[in-house]
């Protein structure tokens, strides 16, 4: 599932906002009680790891010039969600993005 989600600003500052704040995103799982973690293979691409109630998510953040792609690999137990996840996504990523 891919989840592009618009900005206007410079890469490297998107850069910064996503370190900044990578430690929030298990916040935004229901319950707040996701474990998370993430890893950045190279400067536009931040891999992330989600784990919660038995369950794991593996997916990354794309950082481009005017978006930030989320992409997630929803295991096919999950791909009903896949609508939920995908609002939550596009919802919570531009909170993330938006924080300075």
């Amino acid at each position: 599932m891919r989840v592009p989600i618009p900005h206007d600003l410079e890469k490297e500052e998107v850069r910064r906002r996503l370190r900044e704040h990578s430690h929030e995103i298990g916040q935004f799982v229901p319950g707040g009680l996701a474990d998370v973690t993430t890893h950045w293979p190279n400067e536009d691409r931040m891999d992330l790891s989600v784990r919660a109630i038995g369950q794991g998510v593996d997916g990354c953040v794309l950082v481009e010039d005017g978006q930030v792609v989320f992409e997630v690999n929803l295991p096919p137990a999950l791909s009903f969600v896949e609508p939920m996840v995908a609002g939550a996504i596009r919802q919570q990523g531009q909170k993330l993005i938006a924080k300075k």
